[in-house]
């Protein structure tokens, strides 16, 4: 059971014999066991994402983070990743990725009529960022141990070419921070936000009456001295109270190392991290306040204090200073994770601090160490940091210990990195790799296979017929399994059609785009505006003169805009005339009704609305209060500006169930907030396809699609044979699908494409089958 990290989802069915028969028999066994397995259980994994929201692109890396935590979870000290949760993972029966080559978000919606089975069950949606070269070895964490003659001239192999070794450190949390080049100390200091940010004791800050300032006010320059600082804490009536203080200088002397008796009684000694006995204090008399004075007499008046998590010693120490850096926060990981003292004083400085044989901490040991990795850091610069790669050595670090303890052998030719000090850029573990570490069995299938030397090499004669087949053989054996698939070598030939995107283009143009009119000749193009705006943001609003009497253009920034528009004020008197509404007449909009009311139907709309109508003065804060009497609100979802960062005068809304949905329409009908009536209806784009409908919208120098009639043109042949594969490969999937058991993690990726003519962005998919229909909570 992938993920199961107990021992029993490692062990699998009796080899088959190679025949049909074996095969079934061996499938047969895999089923009644894991069978047998879940209903002795209760729960059902469940799948959550935050992915309503604007910021909907994911990583490769952050796919990569899903499927490692979905197949060895907790039991293997893997977190969870940090733009989702799974919860009850060790309950998964197995993990499938299915990968649809050379293929894109723009596809997805462009034959999204098509794709009839995968957006009716798959609830998660995400971006990805436009395919790399090695994008499926991405998935699985390989692509940079593999040596060859092109390491010398900075270059490493991957499935199709060479990349730049460093070309994945301008996703790395501390590029993205600092940038690249060095830089002095001063840029290394907590800023103001981020003391306040990280609880750091500030003059005037609640709780903070009484401390004491360092009175270190001159201003700090790059050559202003470091100082190391820690203190150990033991557990007293009062919370937790500082009974040791060190303190060393820039060449590391210790100036400080003061045992301290604190005030209130103290009910845990903690000897095991703070090295603190009763024996130790007894005959203490040193206080608080006269740690106090002698560290506002040792340090000079541009003192900058080093220390990791420093904030909880200036609070224990009651102090106030201005200027300090964190190590805990200068080695920036993801989502606030943070790396440990013990952990980077191995990996960065190669020094073991803390170890099991000595009674609790050192704090002069560990406010050198402290001391030592901020110097590191400014001497060498963020991007010599960046490429230690510190997370996969944590990661790699983790595996070998999870291997020791379980005694696991490591099957011939598995590349996972035994030494923290082996070469850092060649040192990432591959994903299937650590799945053999755990005794798990990973399975590849498609066009592209992993040979004998970790490359991935591609079979154009295999049919997506012969892929099923075998996938539909062996997922079963497997726990986990990437499975491929693409539209054919003649589709990957022509690449994409011409004007294909435009296609594209012109289309959500024309469906967001309405006409309405007749108008007198006089009217008011204000107050048409001003109306027309109540249904949602517009892009632009043009006046049609070539008519008998003038019309108004007028072209929404969302879907649900234009669709209430047309709804709501065909046939309504607006500036004095009673005008219709409707979209333009083309070829591509003739199915415009059908794609309104699939889109309203997909299983990712299931209990969303979108409310428009609001005042672009309220603030998120006001529409949280405004909307949280709605019975079953989840999720509020404010759209902004992708230039400005302002919000628009409308929101989405998502509920726990489709019927609080459907109630908060009939509420919200009536309301009105701050004296602006709202609009509303079910919502038709989720975040992600906001953001590419906008994207899309904005790239394009000129409008289009802005005619009322248009002459009609059949598919091409290419096209409607285009259609046809997509169809089937909608169905190929279905199949799979229906294969797969019961609480599977089930992920569907369109890589995106990416060449020298255009880059399209990628597309995720993903649920966990039969868990209400797919995945969600």
């Amino acid at each position: 059971m992938a993920g199961s990290g107990c021992g029993n989802a490692c062990k699998r069915p009796a080899e088959a014999d190679g025949t049909a028969e074996g095969l079934e028999a061996a499938r047969k066994r895999s089923r009644t066991e894991r069978g047998g397995r879940h209903k002795a259980k209760e729960k059902s994994s469940r799948l959550s994402a935050a992915l309503f929201g604007e910021d909907c692109e994911i990583s490769h890396d952050q796919v990569y983070e899903l499927l490692k935590y979905a197949a060895l979870g907790k039991c293997y000290n893997v977190t969870q990743p940090s733009w989702c949760r799974i919860y009850h993972q060790s309950h998964l029966a197995g993990v499938v990725v299915i990968v649809l080559h050379e293929m894109s978000q723009l596809h997805f919606y462009k034959f999204y009529l098509q794709f009839k089975h995968l957006r009716k069950v798959f609830q998660h949606r995400f971006t990805l960022p436009p395919s790399s070269a090695s994008f499926l070895a991405n998935l699985y964490g390989e692509g940079a141990d593999v040596k060859t003659q092109n390491n010398a001239q900075g270059l490493i192999s991957t499935s199709s070419g060479c990349i730049p070794k460093n070309s994945d450190l301008q996703c790395d949390p501390i590029i993205r921070k600092y940038g690249e080049s060095k830089q002095g100390l001063t840029r290394y200091i907590l800023t103001v936000e981020e003391l306040k940010k990280n609880d750091y004791p500030m003059k005037g800050s609640p709780g903070c009456k009484g401390y004491v300032h360092t009175e270190c006010d001159q201003q700090r320059t790059d050559s202003s001295p470091l100082f190391g600082l820690d203190c150990e804490m033991c557990l007293t009536a009062r919370g937790n109270e500082v009974t040791r203080v060190s303190l060393v200088d820039a060449q590391g002397q210790c100036l400080l190392n003061e045992l301290v008796k604190p005030e209130s009684t103290i009910v845990n000694y903690r000897t095991r991290f703070s090295g603190i006995t009763r024996k130790m204090l007894l005959p203490v008399k040193t206080r608080l306040p006269d740690i106090q004075s002698r560290l506002k007499k040792i340090l000079p008046h541009d003192a900058v204090l080093v220390g990791h998590s420093l904030n909880a010693d200036l609070q224990a120490l009651e102090m106030i200073h201005p200027s300090v850096i964190d190590t805990s926060l200068l080695f920036a990981r993801n989502e606030g994770r943070r790396f440990k003292l013990k952990f980077l004083a191995k990996a960065v400085l190669g020094k073991e601090i803390q170890c099991d044989q000595n009674l609790g901490h050192d704090p002069t040991e560990d406010a050198r160490a402290a001391l030592e990795l901020a110097q590191f850091f400014i001497e060498q610069g963020p991007a010599k940091v960046a490429e230690l790669n510190l997370e996969m050595l944590l990661t790699t670090e983790r595996l070998t210990e999870v291997s020791q303890n379980k005694s696991a052998l490591q099957p011939q030719g598995c590349r996972v990195q035994k030494q923290l000090n082996d070469p850092p850029h060649l040192s990432k573990p591959c994903f299937l790799d650590c799945l053999q570490v755990t005794g798990q069995k990973p399975l590849l299938l498609g066009r592209q296979e992993v040979d004998s030397s970790g490359l991935c090499q591609s079979n154009l004669s295999t049919s997506n017929k012969q892929i099923l087949q075998r996938a539909l053989e062996d997922v079963p054996l497997s726990t986990f399994s990437i499975v491929q698939f693409s539209l054919g070598p003649e589709y990957i030939a022509s690449h994409l059609p011409a004007g294909f995107c435009e296609k594209v283009r012109s289309k959500l143009t024309d469906m967001l785009t309405i006409y309405a009119g007749p108008f007198e000749e006089s009217f008011c193009l204000k107050s048409v505006k001003k109306e027309f705006g109540k249904c949602g943001p517009i892009q632009s609003l043009t006046v049609v003169t070539e008519t008998y009497q003038p019309y108004v253009c007028i072209q929404y920034e969302v879907l649900e805009a234009a669709q209430l528009a047309v709804e709501s004020l065909d046939g309504a008197k607006v500036a004095g005339s009673c005008i219709k509404v409707q979209r333009p007449v083309t070829a591509a909009m003739l199915d415009c009704d059908v794609l309104i009311q699939e889109l309203e139907q997909d299983i990712e709309n299931e209990g969303v609305i979108y409310v428009a109508g609001l005042k672009k003065s309220l603030s998120e804060t006001d529409l949280q209060e405004e909307f949280s009497h709605l019975e079953g609100l989840e999720t509020l979802f404010l759209p902004k500006d992708l230039q400005s960062g302002r919000h628009r005068n409308c929101c989405f809304l998502k509920f726990q169930t489709s019927q609080s949905a459907v109630d908060a329409l009939e509420v919200i009908s009536s309301w009105a907030v701050k004296g602006s009536k709202l609009r509303s209806r079910k919502a038709l784009a989720s975040g992600h396809l906001w953001r590419w409908i906008w994207q899309m919208n904005h790239s394009s120098g000129k409008q289009v699609g802005n005619s009322l009639c248009e002459k009609t043109v059949p598919l091409s042949d290419s096209e409607q044979d285009l259609r046809k594969k997509v169809k089937k490969l909608d169905q190929i999937i279905k199949k799979l699908y229906r294969s797969l058991q019961k609480n599977t993690l089930c992920v569907v990726l369109f890589p995106g494409t990416n060449s020298i003519h255009e880059s399209q962005s990628g597309l995720g998919l993903m649920g966990i089958k039969d868990n209400g229909g797919s995945s969600a909570c």
